[in-house]
């Protein structure tokens, strides 16, 4: 009888566990949620200092419940409505409201009208990403500018410059700082994917170096390496595509003709 028990038991704990695993991702997806709800809020009350770190750590966060799913085997339809609801509150609207609140709201109708666009562009890049999960082939890059940078670009640029816009010229940079990340959101540009690098283990620690190595740039002056890494990021599209163009192709080998009967 104890036996049965403690079996018993055992199968209980093995379900609660099997359950919180499950959970795991969707903590960090609400967490996401949570840091574009915050910034909009932020943003509202004129703190762009405070509400501009929000989408970094919503960027963080969807980057890291993605990988415990995958990690865990714990993916699932529900995990990815979840996730693109949230990616649209975090990467559509968090960074519309905060470029509003920091430079377009002079222009009226339309800094307004040039938020919705963004916000529209973000809503159609995760639609179209959402279709494409499980057609698309090459696995390394993405179709378009992804909705996280692009909202880096946003945040990155209003964290460095937090001071209130005057004058239309700086007025109509907000627009730009807007504008360009959201034509990319729906271009067919490739851009890199850092999903399929492998952060496992190997014989050299170079990858652990460089990651101090970021992260104690991001403490000691985050304003300058955070927009250096964005729009490192939105360019580095480009330098490849150059490059690919400038490299010479590799000549195939003529076919061989078929054998004479």
């Amino acid at each position: 009888m104890a036996e049965w028990s403690g079996s018993r038991r055992l199968a209980q704990d093995a379900r609660h566990y099997r359950r919180g695993v499950y959970l795991l991702p969707s903590i960090f997806t609400v967490g996401n949620m949570f840091c574009g709800y915050a910034c909009v809020m932020f943003a509202m009350r004129g703190e762009l200092v405070t509400a501009a770190p929000f989408i970094g750590i919503a960027v963080v966060l969807d980057m890291l419940d993605g990988r415990i799913a995958r990690m865990t085997n714990t993916a699932s339809a529900f995990g990815l409505e979840l996730d693109s609801l949230a990616d649209i509150i975090s990467f559509g609207i968090a960074p519309a409201a905060l470029a509003f609140a920091w430079g377009l709201s002079d222009l009226g109708r339309l800094g307004w009208a040039a938020g919705f666009v963004y916000l529209t562009a973000a809503a159609m890049r995760l639609a179209r990403f959402n279709i494409q999960t499980t057609t698309q082939v090459d696995k390394r890059y993405f179709v378009g500018m992804p909705s996280p940078p692009a909202a880096g670009v946003v945040a990155a640029t209003i964290f460095a410059w937090p001071y209130p816009i005057g004058g239309i010229w700086q007025a109509i940079a907000a627009v730009v700082v807007v504008l360009i990340p959201a034509g990319l959101m729906v271009s067919t540009i490739r851009f890199r994917s850092f999903k399929t690098i492998n952060f496992g283990w190997s014989p050299s620690y170079i990858k652990i170096v460089l990651l101090a190595m970021l992260i104690a740039l991001i403490a000691t002056e985050p304003r300058i390496t955070l927009v250096i890494l964005s729009y490192g990021y939105l360019l580095s599209a480009f330098i490849e595509m150059a490059l690919g163009r400038t490299r010479p192709h590799r000549e195939e080998p003529p076919a061989r003709p078929a054998d004479a009967p």
